[in-house]
């Protein structure tokens, strides 16, 4: 559990429960983009289903995949 400021909720204009999910959210994201962990671990930490949470990435700007030319072309050449 984090410990946070009990007026932190309503300066964001979140109900405590929107408050906590939306940290829980970001927290999540911002560990999977930096490799840290998965993106099922990062959907159980949220928590959420894998799916739900990749599609929701981009609201914070973290790309669902990060692939470099190289694996692009290979995941092409795959399909």
């Amino acid at each position: 559990m984090v410990e946070y400021p009990e007026c932190l909720p309503d300066s964001a204009r979140l109900s405590r429960h929107e408050f906590e999910h939306a940290m829980r959210f970001a927290l999540a994201s911002k560990l999977f983009e930096l490799g840290r962990i998965s993106s099922g671990q990062a959907a159980a930490l949220v928590p959420t289903d894998r799916y739900s949470f990749l599609k929701s990435l981009h609201q914070v700007g973290v790309p669902a995949i990060d692939w470099d030319d190289d694996e692009f072309a290979e995941e092409i050449s795959n399909a």
